[in-house]
């Protein structure tokens, strides 16, 4: 039996809810240990960024993990939200005034809009209070934090609006719900689409990326990895799909054989 290797991730802070590592210099996932989606907080030596936010109800963890490494939440410049669902972004709202807030134009609408199927408010019981998008991304905008430049990928998929952030000297793969850990998926919301998905991650796996830091779950050094694997089982997915709605529209064919019948028998019991 192999030996496991070990985490090259340092864990620097923890409390009850949530967990502070380092992916990198100056690269830092905060993991929550509820449903709440991971933050990162990237350092930049011109402007410092934090993509995802989490649940409003863990704002207190986070700000805690963020004063150990002496970066307060009135010293991060942007936010960037990976797409619309209230896991990731619940807690944006208390940056307002502080930080930038910024998402993909179609999250940034249903977000503005106060969107409550989109952003998935009962499954998260969040407060309804108003999130302020200040910047609309589209692909290929580029953020510049001075020694690291993070490139925007519209990659949807998992819904309409996912964005993913890849920083290509480094290799460092921000990617959401898009791609996780082990090859996982993050499912189809709403607006999502098993096809966009495929499409999504073909342009991941072309990509030189060395670390992947997604929304849910732990660090990865194998995101080559994780790509082909979410890629087999996306497709997987999608078969199972089709074959899910050949059924249905068997039934759908069968209904009007069978309504014939039921008029045949009102016909012989008159």
């Amino acid at each position: 039996m192999s030996e496991r290797k070990p985490s090259p991730f340092k864990t620097l802070f923890e409390t009850e809810v949530c967990t502070l590592i380092q992916a990198a210099e100056d690269v830092y996932q905060i993991r929550f240990k509820n449903r709440a989606a991971n933050a990162y907080l990237v350092r930049g030596s011109s402007r410092t960024i934090m993509i995802d936010a989490g649940l409003s109800s863990n704002y207190p963890h986070l700000v805690k993990c963020l004063e150990h490494l002496d970066c307060p939440p009135e010293k991060i410049d942007m936010v960037v939200l990976s797409h619309e669902h209230l896991d990731h972004i619940g807690a944006a709202y208390h940056f307002h005034g502080r930080a930038f807030i910024a998402a993909h134009r179609l999250a940034a609408n249903k977000i503005m809009l106060r969107d409550d199927f989109s952003m998935l408010r009962k499954m998260f019981n969040e407060p309804n209070v108003p999130i302020n998008i200040d910047l609309w991304l589209e692909e290929g905008n580029l953020i510049d934090l001075g020694n690291f430049r993070l490139s925007v990928m519209y990659t949807p998929g998992h819904t309409s609006a996912c964005i993913t952030l890849f920083e290509p000297d480094k290799g460092l793969l921000f990617a959401s719900d898009t791609l996780m850990p082990g090859g996982v998926m993050g499912g189809v919301f709403g607006s999502g689409s098993i096809a966009d998905y495929i499409q999504s991650l073909e342009r991941l796996k072309g990509l030189n990326s060395k670390i992947l830091l997604s929304g849910h779950g732990r660090l990865s050094d194998t995101p080559q990895d994780d790509v082909r694997i979410a890629i087999q089982r996306s497709h997987g997915l999608l078969s199972d799909t089709a074959q899910l709605f050949d059924a249905l529209d068997a039934r759908a064919n069968f209904e009007p054989i069978m309504q014939s019948v039921r008029d045949l028998n009102k016909l012989d019991d008159s």
